[in-house]
């Protein structure tokens, strides 16, 4: 089949439009940035009606870029930030408040009512993630109770509780599907992933009705068409929706059991598939990884909050770098016998840690410790963190993961590669190709539509492999200095 298929890949920073032509290879890309609303409190929000502009906006720039014809693209998939959660109208299709970011624990003391009625154990036990802000439910909860008659609205069915995937579903479709995938609605907190339903319990505990939350459909099941709002000649199939994360699993490759991925971004995603059944742990999520054809997968993941927003601190907020580029050069000048950690618990720390409370720290400076030695640091942090969480996972699933496949910008850092194989134990392996996240709901959205086939599109990609060289003793130092510094800032 000829022609192309359309990504748009929302993210935390911007939205992305990618066209992919017949062998799955990328062919174009267009990106457009929104605002980070930060306010006094630290908390974080996008303007929905901001990134909703964006997207039609990125389609315009894409085709034109590219020089194709509009008739040419067949088919639509969609990857997004996770957890992001906004409420809008049913009948308007407008925001009733901003889309408050996964980054954001404002629903901090939802959290703690929820356990304090005993509902710590059911949001494990029911959904397979840890009771925590970081996910939408306590995000949406905090909407209903804070925009004046949002409660009663919602408990009359007039409002959309959703992600970010949901919302441009519901826009893109003119408001006739509301739909989320089940990658996404496993991360809500308020899915039941066993019985693969909304979890009335669970929904009760955030006081959240379910008649607000979208159908739950195959992350390549049928979520309308779209025309972008008059801009294509034709309306095309929105055949593929899945979470960020979980898009760059599916995008790597990582079909089977065993097979692992961590995704470089603001934060960090490490999975592991999983399979067909779910593993549960105190340390580390169980969520679902897609339903492809009719059958759900499974997978564990750790989520690390700041990883490549350590290169960001160290740019904008330390201006030590004025670009992350430098940060190779730094690390490589740096005295290799240095002992300074960084622990960038900026806002406490993720998997396997669960600590909200947990304060940032520089740790182990001496009088020697000069900009390289931080930037050096910096790096480091990012693979100590991803390494914590492959270790939790091995040791739940009981399964040696053999190789771990990543993507993100920070890949492109040589130095952060290399440390991360070294860190891990493991063979670090980086595609050749950009844009893992895009590139699974475009292929989820291909193959759907039988543009793609299964066999051919996942070994066109070439790898570029990283294996350890430094020795076990040295790195069981490095990574016993690296645990102390984290128990040190730990409040739990």
């Amino acid at each position: 089949m000829e022609g192309y298929v359309l990504g748009i890949d929302q993210s935390t920073q911007g939205t992305k439009g990618l066209l992919f032509d017949a062998a799955g290879t990328l062919a174009c890309r267009a990106d457009l940035p929104h605002r980070q609303i930060v306010d006094g409190k630290g908390w974080v929000e996008h303007d929905p009606e901001e990134i909703y502009r964006n997207t039609l906006e990125v389609v315009r720039r894409l085709v034109k870029k590219a020089g194709i014809e509009k008739g040419e693209i067949r088919v639509l998939g969609i990857s997004n930030q996770r957890e992001t959660a906004l409420v809008w109208d049913r009948k308007s299709g407008r925001p009733i408040y901003n889309a408050v970011v996964w980054q954001c624990a404002r629903g901090a003391s939802i959290c703690e009512e929820v356990a304090g009625q005993g509902g710590r154990d059911v949001v494990r036990a029911h959904t397979g993630l840890p009771l925590s802000p970081y996910f939408s439910a306590a995000k949406i909860a905090w909407i209903l109770r804070n925009v004046e008659g949002a409660q009663e609205k919602a408990e009359k069915g007039g409002l959309c509780c959703g992600t970010i995937d949901s919302w441009l579903v519901y826009r893109l479709t003119g408001g006739k599907v509301f739909k989320t995938d089940y990658s996404n609605a496993s991360r809500t907190q308020m899915f039941h992933i066993r019985r693969l339903e909304w979890d009335e319990e669970v929904c009760a505990l955030f006081q959240i009705p379910r008649a607000c939350l979208a159908e739950v459909a195959d992350s390549d099941g049928d979520y309308g068409q779209t025309d972008f709002e008059g801009f294509l000649d034709r309306e095309i199939p929105i055949r593929g929706v899945l979470g960020d994360s979980h898009g760059a699993l599916f995008g790597q490759g990582c079909l089977e059991k065993g097979m692992a991925k961590a995704t470089y971004g603001t934060g960090s995603s490490v999975m592991m598939n999983i399979g067909r059944e779910p593993v549960f742990s105190s340390r580390v999520a169980t969520s679902l990884a897609w339903g492809i054809g009719g059958e759900v997968s499974y997978v564990l993941e750790g989520n690390i909050n700041y990883t490549g927003a350590v290169i960001t601190w160290l740019k904008d907020g330390m201006g030590l770098i004025k670009s992350p580029a430098e940060t190779q050069a730094l690390a490589e000048e740096a005295n290799p016998l240095d002992s300074t950690y960084l622990v960038p618990a900026f806002t406490g720390l993720g998997a396997p840690y669960w600590d909200n409370g947990a304060k940032a720290a520089i740790y182990g400076m001496t009088r020697l410790t000069r900009k390289a030695e931080l930037v050096k640091a910096a790096l480091e942090s990012i693979a100590y963190q991803i390494t914590d969480v492959i270790m939790a996972m091995e040791e739940e699933a009981r399964i040696s993961i053999g190789e771990l496949r990543v993507d993100g910008g920070p890949t492109k850092n040589g130095y952060l590669m290399q440390f991360q194989s070294d860190v891990a134990q493991m063979p670090v392996q980086v595609p050749r190709a950009e844009e893992l996240s895009g590139i699974g709901a475009a292929y989820a959205a291909g193959l759907a539509i039988g543009m793609y086939q299964k066999e051919q599109l996942f070994t066109a990609n070439g790898r570029k492999s990283f294996v350890p060289y430094m020795t076990k003793a040295c790195r069981d130092q490095k990574y016993a200095g690296w645990k102390e510094a984290v128990s040190n800032v730990l409040s739990l």
